[in-house]
């Protein structure tokens, strides 16, 4: 309720659109079928929430919210819109005094981290694979994500199919970075001469019999502090919308379905940063 308290203003003229077009739809198509009920607005967004948190599909929800299975499409994309409208409005880049103020002691071997990022894949079906099955039948689409060391999320790109380098060149968080900072990232994720900045990488043994014994801790430091960012990956793909092939009717708005999901977790109870337990 917080959060809806939080955005609840903002979605009073919004509302209005919505409803002006779900009547439209609703006396369009649903000539013999239930009759559908104007939905409150914190209803709207709970259904968006449901969608996008559980997948459920348009009829599935058309039937449990007791509206017709036309105007669930336009509430989804209207309040997708709205939310990476809002949430998209509010600056999540950190300076580098405010990650310093908020330095986990877990990152004192390397202060200088500024941002841990990553890439999350999202399946979608295309127009053809209504055609198809089995493998070709959905596209893939990548977007980067960085958490500051504290586990906050401070940059999130669009979508994009393309591959890791050539994303992390399109996303723009090449433009924010500073020679002073560095960034972590995972194994394989070989971007040092597109950064004007340090990278921390764990390293990767291609044709080396053996890691020499220093290397190997620095790596296994740097992976057991990647732990936060798989966990913060992990809670994205909570979003069961986002876990599987999403469908056809989604993808106009995958963009803004996977911002909101990546933004949604700074106000989500519940830090990444925990203890580890002892080995």
């Amino acid at each position: 309720m917080a959060f809806w308290r939080l955005i609840e203003p903002a979605s009073h003229n919004m509302f209005r659109l919505i409803r002006v077009r779900t009547a439209t739809m609703s006396e369009a198509g649903a000539s013999g079928s239930t009759s559908c009920q104007s939905m409150q607005p914190i209803d709207e967004f709970f259904l968006f929430m449901v969608h996008l948190s559980v997948g459920l599909t348009e009829r599935d929800l058309a039937h449990r919210f007791n509206i017709h299975q036309s105007a669930v499409s336009p509430i989804i994309t209207s309040w997708a819109n709205f939310l990476y409208a809002i949430l998209g409005s509010v600056r999540i880049w950190m300076s580098e005094e405010a990650v310093k103020a908020h330095m986990p002691k877990e990152f004192q071997d390397y202060p200088d981290t500024h941002v841990v990022i990553d890439c999350i894949e999202l399946r979608c079906k295309t127009p053809t694979s209504l055609l198809l099955q089995g493998e070709g039948s959905h596209c893939t689409y990548k977007g980067l994500i960085g958490m500051a060391p504290h586990g906050a999320v401070t940059f999130v790109s669009s979508v994009y199919a393309v591959s890791d380098k050539e994303l992390l060149k399109q996303s723009g968080i090449v433009s924010l970075l500073k020679p002073e900072m560095a960034i972590m990232v995972n194994k394989g994720f070989f971007i040092d001469n597109c950064v004007p900045c340090k990278v921390y990488r764990p390293s990767c043994l291609l044709k080396k019999e053996q890691m020499p014994a220093e290397e190997v801790r620095e790596t296994q430091s740097i992976a057991r502090l990647r732990v936060h960012m798989e966990r913060l990956v992990g809670r994205v793909k909570q979003h069961k919308l986002l876990d599987t092939v999403i469908p056809l009717c989604d993808t106009r708005t995958i963009n803004q379905l996977y911002t909101v999901a990546c933004l949604l977790i700074n106000y989500q109870n519940g830090p990444l940063l925990k203890a580890w337990a002892n080995d």
